[in-house]
């Protein structure tokens, strides 16, 4: 094995994040051998239609689709300085006898912009399996705490109650959202076709004397064996860079749900209400040896941010694209496009990882419920004294005093919420606290949270599982 070069910069997302999988999908030996497949496509479709093309050679083709010699390419491009004809001759190198119809009649982005839309189309098959697999985890979840009460919070500032079920719905249906926009991207992927150097196919028009049936035959041909429905119906020379806008657009979607999550689960943790899984030798702080960091919820934070930041690159490129094809999208976009995909593929690994395991501390939870809920309370209470034949306006000028002394007691002098106690010692209310106690249920106060979760996972959920069920199971360990 080679010795690690550490005199030479290494992305974090292959030496640290995304998984091998997504690399290999944006690797060189996917995208050649990509490259290759495409050119057998289009010798084959050519041969069928009537051009001199054997059938010795389109099997030659595809005998070497995989027996890219990369030294050879990056050799012959620095001496040719063009990335798709050194690729044209290394495989003219190892298929001599089909050497002289590799690439007819088409132009550069034949391979370059159909291998993209590939290569983007199969990264999106595997972010579609993951996050429906993070959905799942996040349904079972809110399945099994759909009636525990715990607070809920407008502002960041207590408010009514809800369940812990309840919360992870709201995040499950921010990603089932993002899953049907990754979907219906999916479902609309086009392959470019072969439009030739400015979307006229004028290079077809030649080889096929003028007969544009075949023409189309060609391009359906083409399409079908790449595994695709249909090509763009016009072009200039590239495909529309709008497509790497609205599929980046899907990615930073991703990453905005997931960043709420990690936020909310964040916060959690600082209420002690939730943690992420904590691995048995994990230390939380060089220095401080009790901390537990939310660590995975932070690094899913700040890949989101990387990710929403990055669709801003396709949106400027698809806006300063000149006429029929600039070159000025080229370095950006192999840029973007990989980097957004490895970082969402990242994010969803973490949270694979982290909606499987997620603790919850439920004795703190109803204490921090407890603590508030007397406050919450103080309408059902007094509606309890008026029965017993208080005075409805006398009691909410009462309940208002009391509620203003018990929280100066909590936020001036530290001390415990006192509220119950002061309503049980004013006789004006006629009401014990064992009576107040018997309306402080949690349960009592959180609606329909339940029957929510109930009903969303039914509706929502359970449609999504059923049609992908043969990707659930899914797991992801994390390296760091």
């Amino acid at each position: 094995m080679a010795a690690k070069n550490y005199n030479s910069y290494e992305s974090p997302f292959c030496t640290r994040y995304a998984s091998e999988e997504m690399q290999y999908i944006f690797s060189a030996q996917k995208k050649f051998s990509t490259f290759r497949r495409l050119w057998v496509a289009l010798a084959r479709a050519e041969m069928k239609l009537g051009l001199d093309i054997t059938q010795e050679q389109v099997d030659e083709l595809e005998a070497n689709v995989d027996n890219i010699d990369f030294a050879v390419a990056e050799a012959r491009e620095k001496e040719v300085r063009h990335d798709v004809m050194s690729h044209v001759y290394a495989y003219g190198v190892v298929c001599p006898k089909a050497k002289g119809i590799i690439h007819l009649g088409a132009t550069s982005c034949y391979v370059g912009d159909n291998t993209d839309v590939i290569v983007m189309r199969d990264a999106m098959k595997l972010v579609h399996r993951k996050l429906v697999n993070v959905i799942n985890n996040l349904a079972k979840f809110a399945d099994k705490y759909k009636s525990m009460p715990c607070l809920a919070y407008t502002h960041l500032q207590p408010a009514q109650l809800t369940t812990v079920g309840k919360r992870a719905t709201l995040w499950t249906n921010e990603l089932l959202m993002d899953l049907e926009d990754l979907e219906y991207r999916m479902n609309n992927l086009k392959l470019l076709g072969q439009k030739g150097t400015t979307g006229t196919q004028a290079s077809f028009v030649e080889l096929f004397d003028g007969d544009t049936k075949k023409i189309d035959m060609l391009e359906k041909m083409i399409a079908e064996e790449m595994g695709f429905e249909k090509c763009v119906p016009v072009s200039g020379q590239t495909y529309s860079r709008k497509v790497d806008y609205q599929v980046l657009s899907v990615l930073g979607g991703i990453a905005q749900s997931c960043s709420k999550f990690s936020n909310d689960l964040r916060l959690l943790a600082n209420f002690k209400e939730m943690e992420e899984p904590f691995e048995k030798h994990q230390i939380g702080s060089s220095a401080m040896p009790y901390k537990r960091n939310p660590m995975r919820a932070e690094r899913i934070t700040s890949l989101a941010r990387y990710v929403m930041v990055d669709t801003l690159n396709p949106a400027f490129t698809a806006g300063t694209q000149w006429f029929e094809r600039t070159l000025d999208d080229s370095a950006n976009k192999r840029i973007a496009v990989a980097e957004a995909f490895l970082a969402v593929d990242a994010i969803l690994n973490i949270m694979l990882n982290v909606t499987d395991g997620l603790v919850v501390y439920d004795k703190v939870v109803r204490q921090r419920v407890m603590k508030e809920l007397p406050f919450m309370a103080t309408e059902n209470i007094m509606m309890h004294a008026v029965k017993n034949g208080g005075d409805r306006q006398e009691l909410h000028e009462l309940l208002r005093q009391h509620s203003i002394a018990a929280a100066a007691v909590v936020k001036q002098e530290g001390g415990e919420n006192d509220l119950v106690d002061r309503i049980a010692g004013d006789p004006k209310f006629g009401i014990t606290k064992d009576e107040i106690m018997a309306i402080l249920k949690p349960e009592n106060f959180t609606g329909r949270s339940a029957e929510q979760v109930d009903n969303f996972i039914k509706e929502c959920v359970k449609p999504v599982l059923d049609r992908n069920g043969d990707v659930l199971g899914e797991k992801a360990e994390l390296s760091v």
